[in-house]
């Protein structure tokens, strides 16, 4: 792998090669907008996708037929468009059919409040035609997608579309002449799904009353909405326990999704969490359910966030298990593990523990479940741990292969990386660092600009460094001094434009200490120098023999009112070949 290369998704076109994670992001949406935008031209206009020119003709590799067939007002065609996910079309020739009076028989009526409780009773879009699978397998549920984050109003949540009152679906379910367990259970899931909890928990009340028996799907959805229901910890767990013993009573299998759902109630439970999170593991391991990556997660998150930190012992646990294994997905939940799992490392400051994860998930096709994003901040993670924990020469190397092939940095990292070669005393680095934060495009970062500053000019270096950072000095004046259409001009501060000055003179560039720095600029922006800029100013000039500018240098501290002014005074007397009108 070339560790200088971008990732292979932006190799088609070089203009496109991102020069940071913001840009990445952007071009890696653009390309995905790219995919939806043709397949919605497909979508609206069929008529001009329906040659096949391929020989041999791959069926699959085809647009899909996304016209309906079947005209008229029958049931056969409402089954036509509810599997082309047409909500409104359905819902219409459904109300057509109910007011000719033909009967639509309970099978298509399900199939049909299935289609509205996973859109939420909106049209379909062409992003969630791509999440949908059909909601009568089992394999995948609409209480299985990814739980929404809770908001502060009780029964809340975000999940995109909202469950509007007495829509479409709810409607529909009212005129019913019959329901049966799987009515339903499809509603608590799509009341659930978006955002309506107390709802369906009423319809479960419902569902008990009319002595139905709900589906391991639909408790899954009810656990994992219990944080919306209650707001006490110790209510939410009694809650889900309700949830559970239904499940013993009624005969239904737990499975894996049902104890995430349950970790993930807990992630929200405090310390109630803490103590029933691991017996949630054991009854996982008695009922030989192996965990998945959201398992992990859910637990690492229980342990491992807020100022209350566990041993690493449970992490160690869980990392042993998981370089034993490659995973495949089964959770929604599962590409959240990696990131959380480094976070916990850099919280821990285990860098040992960090080196194992890193090599678990490189283990078969453990690395699939971080995408683009959540590449870039486990790497961003691990970087600024390698910066605080290792020894600078392996920080440097890491440094070199991970970027930008496998993340762009972040201020932080930059940051990071300073330090540590402060810590370690490199900064000879400096100015290649420098130049990848003009590539990331960091050069008008201020809190940088001043840290890079502040280590470049603290001491006295060998000259060829010292020239390396005059360069460097030079390029943050110029980046100053820009001024552009989108740009807004950069202020000097005092501190950064002493920095400046003060390796300006070490280098001997006198005239650009003065001419460009100080004199302009102090008295423009009403700055005070320090008496270390003052006194290397005056070094500088005498290693160049430039006895006006000293003068000058006098006449600014005098000027400015400087405590400094007559030391400076006495120094150039003395160490100056004066004429008698520069005296």
């Amino acid at each position: 792998q070339d560790p200088t290369a971008a990732h292979y998704m932006f190799q088609d076109d070089p203009f496109l090669m991102p020069r940071n994670a913001a840009n990445s992001r952007l071009f890696s949406l653009s390309k995905e907008s790219g995919r939806n935008t043709a397949k919605y031209i497909i979508k609206q206009f069929p008529q001009y996708f329906d040659k096949t020119f391929a020989e041999p003709n791959v069926p699959c590799l085809m647009p899909e037929t996304l016209t309906p067939q079947i005209e008229g007002v029958s049931e056969e065609a409402l089954k036509e468009r509810i599997h082309l996910r047409r909500v409104k079309d359905s819902v219409d020739l459904f109300d057509q059919l109910v007011q000719a009076g033909t009967p639509v028989s309970l099978e298509t009526t399900n199939s049909l409040l299935d289609l509205l409780c996973f859109y939420g009773d909106g049209e379909s879009t062409l992003e969630k035609e791509e999440e949908k699978e059909d909601l009568e397998e089992p394999g995948v549920k609409a209480s299985e997608q990814k739980a929404p984050k809770r908001q502060f109003q009780r029964g809340s949540q975000s999940s995109g579309s909202r469950w509007r009152e007495n829509n479409n679906a709810e409607r529909i379910f009212k005129i019913m002449p019959e329901r049966n367990a799987h009515s339903y259970c499809t509603m608590i899931r799509g009341m659930v799904k978006h955002g309506a909890s107390a709802k369906a928990y009423d319809m479960y009340i419902d569902l008990l009353n009319e002595r139905h028996k709900a589906d391991v799907h639909t408790f899954n959805a009810l656990i994992t909405a219990v944080p919306y229901l209650k707001e006490r910890f110790i209510e939410r767990w009694e809650l889900a326990k309700v949830f559970l013993n239904h499940m013993a009573q009624q005969e239904v299998q737990p499975n894996l999704l049902t104890f995430n759902a349950v970790l993930k109630t807990l992630r929200r439970c405090g310390g109630v969490g803490r103590s029933m999170s691991l017996l949630v593991i054991k009854e996982m391991e008695a009922l030989d359910i192996e965990p998945s990556l959201a398992t992990y997660d859910h637990l690492l998150f229980i342990f491992y966030r807020g100022v209350d930190l566990c041993p690493s012992g449970i992490i160690s646990e869980v990392l042993d298990d998981i370089q034993k294994r490659s995973f495949t997905p089964q959770d929604p939940d599962d590409a959240n593990f990696f990131a959380t799992a480094m976070q916990a490392c850099c919280d821990l400051k285990d860098i040992k523990l960090a080196y194992r994860l890193n090599k678990a998930m490189e283990k078969g096709d453990n690395w699939k479940f971080v995408d683009m994003d959540r590449l870039n901040a486990y790497w961003s993670k691990f970087f600024s741990l390698l910066c605080m924990m290792e020894q600078i020469d392996v920080v440097l190397k890491w440094y070199k292969e991970m970027s930008p092939s496998l993340f762009y940095p972040t201020p932080k990292n930059i940051l990071d990386l300073l330090q540590a070669l402060d810590a370690a005393n490199h900064l000879e680095v400096i100015p290649s660092v420098w130049e990848d934060m003009k590539q990331l495009g960091f050069n008008r970062r201020q809190d940088l600009l001043e840290e890079l500053l502040s280590l470049m000019s603290r001491e006295q270096h060998p000259d060829e460094i010292q020239l390396a950072f005059a360069k460097c000095a030079e390029d943050i004046k110029a980046v100053h001094e820009q001024t552009g259409r989108e740009q807004t001009l950069l202020e000097w501060t005092g501190s950064a434009l002493g920095h400046v000055a003060l390796l300006f003179s070490r280098a001997g560039r006198t005239r650009d200490a003065w001419y460009v720095n100080m004199m302009e600029r102090f008295q423009q922006i009403n700055r005070i120098p320090t008496d270390q800029v003052m006194d290397e100013f005056l070094n500088c000039a005498k290693q160049t023999n430039c006895p006006d500018e000293a003068i000058k240098l006098v006449k600014l501290a005098a000027s400015l009112g400087l405590p400094s002014s007559q030391r400076l005074k006495s120094r150039t007397e003395k160490e100056f070949v004066l004429s008698e009108k520069q005296k």
